[in-house]
């Protein structure tokens, strides 16, 4: 297992602060990765404390296996949205840090970077799936513009998509990321300043690939059901496109919605404070400066109310 390759957990201590309120409860760790948050969560727990870790990628699976021997902590091979298997109101605490990590962008052979040539697969679980090569090699135009664009928030999606269709009816289908960068490169028709052409499409296609988007959804509604009263629910994300899901998410749940069709004397809340002292913080200058990587993250905190489950 090669671990040469570091992974500098993003927004690390307001993370841990925000979600370790009691040192010998039950805690969740939705993406596990190269191990940073755990370890920091673990740091904070006592020795009743239990630490519970998921994560899609077999590689990160093997690191901590390896590298964490701790009775407290578990890790499962599972995307977090299987959280809702756990039973309602045992958890203390959840946090998702949304994203690729470093060692996955930095391999070439997972296929997840335009900056390296590799295989394009761009799977997080590289034992199940569809890569993005074996997508590509046979999707409709349409499709694959709608991906790009509603993923990417790519303007020119459509010439992106007919591109790749028109090259793989020419010499047949894409294998590599330089490839496809390349032929994305020839699409864009203007370019934005400090950033690669290809950005907005390798995000879109690697969403797709690992159905993103729907597994935020997924876990952030069972976080609803698992975490206890008083539990937090701790979410980092790095777009607009996760980061709108979680906004939205903290927002409908922390406001009462009134029954209207009742008489305004009579009108008794129709949907419950699921979650209240919502928060959002930003990572400070000093941490950008250390580790570019983490300019665009956001982590947005709740506390699940003391409201009976919706």
């Amino acid at each position: 297992m090669d671990t040469s390759q570091t992974h500098i957990s993003v927004l690390l201590q307001e993370a841990v602060a925000a979600l370790v309120h009691d040192r010998d409860g039950c805690y969740v760790d939705g993406t596990f990765g190269r191990g940073g948050h755990s370890q920091a969560i673990l740091a904070q727990l006592g020795p009743q404390g239990l630490l519970l870790a998921y994560d899609k990628d077999p590689q990160a699976i093997a690191y901590a296996q390896a590298t964490i021997n701790d009775a407290r902590f578990e890790i499962r091979h599972a995307s977090f949205a299987s959280m809702r298997e756990l039973p309602a109101r045992s958890v203390d605490g959840i946090l998702l840090d949304l994203g690729v990590s470093s060692p996955q962008i930095d391999t070439p052979q997972r296929g997840f970077s335009f900056r390296h040539d590799g295989p394009l697969d761009m799977r997080m679980d590289t034992t199940r799936g569809q890569s993005a090569a074996d997508w590509l090699a046979t999707a409709e135009a349409q499709q694959i513009a709608e991906v790009i664009r509603d993923y990417g928030e790519e303007r020119f999606a459509a010439s992106i998509a007919k591109a790749i269709v028109a090259r793989r009816q020419e010499r047949g289908r894409l294998s590599s990321t330089s490839e496809l960068a390349q032929l994305v490169a020839g699409a864009v028709k203007t370019r934005e300043p400090g950033q690669d052409p290809a950005t907005r499409t390798f995000q879109a296609i690697r969403i797709f690939v690992n159905a993103e988007l729907e597994e935020l959804k997924q876990a952030l509604d069972a976080a609803l059901l698992t975490l206890k009263p008083g539990g937090v629910l701790a979410v980092i994300s790095f777009h607009s496109l996760e980061d709108r899901i979680v906004k939205q998410f903290m927002q409908q749940h922390s406001r009462e919605v009134l029954d209207r069709r009742q008489p305004a004397i009579a009108q008794r809340a129709k949907t419950s404070m699921l979650l209240r002292d919502v928060q959002r913080v930003r990572p400070s200058a000093d941490e950008v400066r250390a580790n570019p990587r983490a300019r665009s993250a956001i982590l947005r905190t709740a506390v699940r109310s003391q409201e009976a489950l919706a």
